[in-house]
């Protein structure tokens, strides 16, 4: 391992101060940051731990709530507000890693993983354009079962690897960011870039700016949704496909819905398509269907990965059903 300085930050303006400073990274959890440190990937000359700041989870008066970046997965899962107000979001958490990473883990950085596409991770010969921009991308004509079906590019065809993200990204998010010229909130969905050319930029988030908290607004539906994971193996496993989504009913119709997929892309993918096809129409097998098949109407499967398109239309119905009590 290359030798990095550690420093842990008294507060916010001593970490922006430190994180300004050439290459340094922020340190929550470390459960994804030590791995790629180990593996050569990531290089920092310095870490700024930050786990002793924004740890707390604030219940607005709204119903909303403003979930600090340094609560560790575990407490954010077992919170009564988040089980209650916002299951999908527990589910999604619970569904990721093992228990000892998850009480390891800090939201800030679960938002922050990268990749676990095998290339990304040989760095002993394998091309990969995330890794070493303009290197080439073995995975297109390699190892991709479990690699993008949209939203890719010829650059990178991997897929965002959290859990938590795909249930953020239906609950319409906010995340809270701090730097050296001041604070912003960015829509959560547009906090994850799509590959294009530069799959290496993974964020828009600025250098040395900081994550320091999530924000769910109050939502009626929030309360009726949930979270599904499919996976080669019970635990332990990334989601070949997984959805998160929450229904509002009234009177037997899709009154309104939020809907995202994870394993599908380089990033947690909002159903915007199957969302607009479903509200105000009814809540059957059918209506779902047609709802999944214009989400996935522009999926691009690799060689090998084919079946996910039809496992993530299926997933998407049998969610649904669930939700609405209808017979998928």
């Amino acid at each position: 391992m290359t030798p990095f300085g550690y420093a842990r930050a008294t507060g916010m303006e001593d970490a922006l101060r430190r994180g300004s400073q050439g290459a340094t990274a922020y340190l929550g959890g470390g459960t994804n940051l030590v791995d790629l440190m180990r593996e050569g990937i990531a290089r920092p000359e310095a870490l700024v731990d930050v786990t002793g700041l924004s740890h707390t989870i604030e219940e607005r008066g709204d119903g909303g709530l403003l979930i600090g970046a340094a609560v560790r997965n575990t407490t954010l899962a077992e919170h009564r507000a988040v089980r209650t107000r916002y299951p999908t979001l527990a589910r999604a958490v619970m569904a990721g890693a093992s228990a000892q990473i998850r009480n390891m883990a800090t939201t800030g950085g679960n938002l922050l993983q990268r990749t676990r596409c095998a290339y990304f991770y040989d760095t002993d010969g394998s091309r990969c354009n995330k890794r070493a921009p303009g290197a080439g991308c073995d995975a297109v004509e390699g190892f991709h079962r479990i690699h993008a079906i949209l939203g890719a590019s010829s650059a990178c065809v991997a897929t965002h690897p959290s859990d938590m993200c795909v249930a953020l990204a239906a609950l319409d998010a906010t995340v809270h960011l701090r730097s050296g010229n001041g604070a912003r909130t960015l829509p959560f969905v547009e906090l994850h870039r799509l590959p294009g050319d530069r799959p290496d930029v993974d964020t828009l988030l600025g250098p040395g700016e900081l994550i320091t908290a999530i924000e769910l607004p109050a939502s009626a539906l929030a309360a009726n949704s949930t979270y599904r994971k499919v996976r080669d193996r019970a635990s332990y496993a990334f989601a070949l496909v997984s959805v998160a989504a929450a229904v509002e009913m009234e009177g037997g119709m899709v009154r309104d819905v939020r809907l995202a997929l994870g394993g599908v892309a380089h990033k947690p993918w909002r159903a915007y398509k199957a969302e607009a096809a479903l509200r105000g129409g009814p809540a059957d097998a059918d209506a779902f269907r047609a709802a999944a098949e214009a989400e996935l109407a522009d999926a691009a499967p690799l060689r090998d990965n084919g079946f996910k398109v039809e496992l993530a239309k299926r997933t998407i119905v049998a969610v649904l059903g669930e939700l609405t009590g209808a017979d998928a």
